[in-house]
């Protein structure tokens, strides 16, 4: 397999301002020798992040991005509130950096309260943390990114990267019971909503490459703020609104593994002045999608908690009509957060469109599903995750719609693992890029608990049985709640996707605003024009 094959090179990354490919003395966009883990489900990230967290001593660094911070949400129990844990952190030494999103006003259904009061927390414990609003109009930071760096001790050094905010709701486990501390949401979820999502553990060079995404940020001379509103709140609670010096970077940890990693970002072309590191903005997710999407010819599995834009899913649709053994697998949330009567159309325009351009594609080749609980309760899909060909696996913050792609900033990181996986087929695509152990076992392992299926047998890494499965799985179960719940409930969490009905009057009066707030395109003019990234 070549990495090229799959993988951007520099020149395709399209930005040449960002340190982060010259950092390789090879010239690589990439680093090898890695070890990542999935950590699926954000109970079993906290618990992890608490340990290594509290393992840190004086000199060590702690650097982290992210959307949204509730300082009181607890890691694992009583006394690991995560402001206590950091700020503890700051009081023994370590190095403490943060860069949260300023967020909009908390009456919009944002957390601008919650992560003021993270950063005043923070602040007084000695550590930095900075409120950040170097975005476009309408645009949020929403890269979720940790980073542990160890002084004498980079075998400990680890950086953690998914969809998981250090927030309320996200502390849900594989029983799906919710976080007793939860977010308000849409009425169909409960009073604690059940969380479906996933976080990267990686260890190994790569972790200099994310460190990097950090400091990049962190250097930018930029205020905070362009709005004279927002100066002057800053000015009124005293903010910290000047980033300290870090110390320099320390070498990247050795190698540890057989993973090949990636880091790609998106970055939007910013009005006026853009990011010294991506004066045009970066767009690389959206590039690595479509390289990887035109090798794919047996199974797309994807997790997304949107799924939206006809511009962006017309690619996957492409994808399906060039090749008439692909199908496609996506689990997406069976309702979306917000349900008030404007809310709901705008939520739902952009998908209801977009399913029907992959369907017209894929025809019976294409199934999507939600998720419920054992007690039958709606799960929400918050994984940004894919899988294709059991060869490519892509794991981040960034969903599939146009607001990802181009508009707010996000991160993710692909990986290639050097290790064949034998277990037939033992080249679904027919590429003789063979299956690979790190994407097949994730695959497997979410495939496993959406069946109830923790001992089903290796036939799962077969693409058409898999697909077969999904389906005859959520059909008993749909059918057993059209009969009326009798008898015992059918194994497995799928349930089928059905979109609610939308008049084409609705449509056609919710997608202007859908356009303009909920999936907005952060691409300068000349990519708008011929839907280029």
């Amino acid at each position: 397999m070549k990495y090229s094959d799959w993988m951007l090179t520099v020149t395709e990354r399209g930005n040449g301002f960002t340190r982060l490919d010259r950092r390789h003395p090879d010239g690589a966009a990439w680093t090898r020798g890695n070890e990542v883990r999935p950590l699926v489900h954000g109970a079993v990230y906290f618990a992890e992040l608490l340990g290594a967290v509290r393992a840190q001593r004086s000199g060590d660094l702690l650097l982290f991005t992210d959307w949204r911070g509730d300082p009181d949400e607890r890691l694992d129990g009583e006394g690991s509130e995560i402001s206590r844990v950091l700020g503890e952190a700051a009081q023994r030494g370590v190095i403490v950096k943060g860069l949260v999103w300023r967020s909009h006003l908390d009456k919009l259904q944002f957390s601008e309260t919650e992560n003021r009061h993270l950063g005043e927390e923070l602040e007084r414990a000695g550590a930095e943390c900075l409120l950040d609003m170097r975005v476009r109009p309408g645009g949020s930071h929403h890269q979720k990114l940790v980073v542990l760096r160890h002084p004498g001790r980079p075998e400990l050094d680890v950086a953690y990267i998914g969809g998981i905010d250090l927030c309320h709701s996200r502390n849900d486990d594989a029983a799906h019971g919710g976080d007793p501390q939860a977010v308000p949401f849409a009425s169909a979820y409960g009073r604690r909503p059940p969380w479906h999502d996933i976080q990267l553990a990686v260890r190994g060079p790569a972790v200099g490459d994310l460190e990097a995404v950090f400091r990049e940020r962190w250097e930018d001379p930029s205020p905070l703020s362009r709005s004279p509103v927002v100066r002057l709140r800053e000015r009124a609670h005293h903010e910290d609104i000047e980033a300290d010096p870090l110390p320099p970077q320390l070498p990247d940890p050795a190698p540890r593994g057989s993973h090949t990693v990636q880091v790609l970002r998106t970055y939007p072309n910013r009005l006026l002045r853009g990011y010294p590191f991506a004066p045009d903005g970066e767009r690389s997710i959206a590039r690595g999608y479509l390289k990887a999407l035109r090798r794919a010819r047996s199974l797309i599995y994807l997790e997304d908690q949107y799924l939206w834009s006809p511009n962006v899913v017309g690619f996957f649709a492409r994808a399906l009509r060039e090749n008439p053994d692909l199908r496609l697998i996506a689990v997406i949330p069976t309702l979306p957060e917000q349900d008030g009567r404007l809310t709901l159309p705008m939520n739902l325009v952009g998908r209801v469109t977009a399913l029907d351009e992959l369907r017209r594609a894929g025809g019976d080749r294409v199934a999507v599903y939600g998720l419920e609980n054992p007690e039958g309760k709606p799960v929400y899909v918050h994984a940004k995750v894919c899988v294709i060909d059991d060869v490519w696996a892509s794991v981040g913050s960034d969903n599939i719609n146009l607001r990802s792609w181009t508009h707010d900033s996000e991160l993710s990181c692909v990986v290639l693992d050097d290790t064949v996986d034998d277990r037939p087929p033992p080249d679904p695509a027919g590429l003789g890029d063979r299956a690979r152990r790190f994407a097949r076992d994730l695959r497997l392992e979410l495939f496993r608990e959406h069946l109830d299926a923790p001992d089903e047998p290796d036939e799962l890494c077969d693409p058409a049985r898999a697909f077969a499965l999904f389906a005859e799985r959520a059909a008993a179960l749909d059918a057993w709640y059209e009969a009326g719940r009798h008898g015992p409930r059918p194994p497995g969490r799928l349930r089928t996707y059905r979109p609610p009905p939308m008049s084409r009057l609705t449509r056609a009066l919710a997608m202007p605003l859908y356009r303009l707030l909920v999936d907005p395109d952060g691409r300068p003019s000349r990519l708008r024009r011929h839907n280029t990234y």
